[in-house]
């Protein structure tokens, strides 16, 4: 009897097999290429996007991954579209059915109804000689020789592809229509991929107080600084302006490791003067970078030399972005 890791095995090989044969395949149809310039050259359709049973699972998350890549995308549900839910699809919408047998009685009854509403139909199946393949105007074959399950029964190899499939749609409508990182930000603009592509420094900085002494401000001044504005360093700067340097936490503690007498000490003589910085339109995961690079928790914030104030390692840990 096979052990637990051979099934495992066994199954990814299976699937991984169905991919490299599907990527193949697509040598051998023009079909998918002419659906994707048919696409991106009709701004005003939605690709509506259709199955039953797994195939609907995966429906649903191939028109979540091309409306979250720029191409406009909704799901029907084979059985409902039959009941009434077909008013969805509009007459610029390209409608895609997934079923591996292609004969699926409700994908049979919908096909028909699909062409008569003069809609493009686009068939992804397993079978290339199905009644929804005879019907298709845009056939995308997903060559499958078993299920991965011993009884090569349960959709396992034929839905991995059929999603593959979909995923290679959306790239490549995506790469088509040139849709860029900002464009990819404006859709996801809540979750933590959004946010390193559009949040940037001065989004955070002008949450915190601007903690800053001048150079002969004395030892117990700047402890008291660092401890009010709670961002664990202070800036020094000149009377004119001209950021001098950073004192942290750290610095303290390694002065005062070092020993002697602090009473007449002063901000410009335990200062570190060349700190790490950025600029406020540096975008906040590139500052997370810096950071984890130097080992540090904080950053200054620069702009042509003037000090704005500080950008703090749990500022990012609260957008998500750690």
């Amino acid at each position: 009897m096979a052990s637990i890791l051979d099934i495992a095995r066994r199954t990814i090989s299976l699937e991984a097999e169905a991919l490299l044969a599907l990527a193949a395949s697509l040598d051998d149809s023009p079909d998918f290429q002419r659906l994707v310039e048919d696409v991106a050259a009709s701004p005003s359709s939605r690709l509506v996007v259709t199955g039953i049973g797994k195939s609907a699972i995966v429906a649903q998350k191939i028109v979540a991954t091309l409306n979250s890549t720029g191409t406009p995308a909704l799901f029907l549900h084979a059985a409902d579209a039959i009941h009434g839910d077909l008013g969805m699809v509009q007459p610029a919408d390209f409608v895609i059915c997934l079923s591996k047998s292609g004969e699926t009685p409700e994908i049979k009854v919908l096909a028909p109804l699909v062409k008569n509403f003069g809609n493009p139909l686009v068939a992804i199946t397993a079978n290339q000689k199905s009644s929804l393949a005879r019907q298709a105007d845009y056939l995308l074959y997903t060559p499958i020789e078993q299920e991965a399950d011993p009884n090569n029964l349960a959709p396992t190899t034929s839905t991995t592809s059929q999603m593959a499939l979909g995923d290679a749609l959306a790239v490549s409508l995506l790469s088509r229509k040139g849709f860029g990182s900002q464009d990819f930000a404006k859709f996801h603009p809540g979750g933590a991929l959004g946010k390193q592509l559009y949040l940037r420094v001065q989004d955070l900085y002008p949450l915190h107080e601007r903690p800053v002494v001048g150079p002969d401000a004395t030892l117990s001044e700047v402890i008291v600084e660092i401890s009010s504005k709670r961002l664990g360093a202070t800036a020094v700067i000149s009377p004119n302006d001209e950021l001098l340097g950073v004192i942290t936490d750290g610095d303290l503690r390694r002065m005062l490791q070092r020993g002697g007498d602090f009473s007449t000490v002063k901000a410009i003589e335990i200062l570190s003067p060349a700190p790490k910085y950025v600029s406020p339109d540096t975008l906040a995961v590139n500052a997370l970078a810096l950071m984890r690079q130097h080992s540090i928790s904080q950053l200054l914030v620069v702009d042509n030399g003037h000090f704005l104030g500080i950008v703090h390692l749990h500022d990012l840990l609260r957008e998500g972005l750690v």
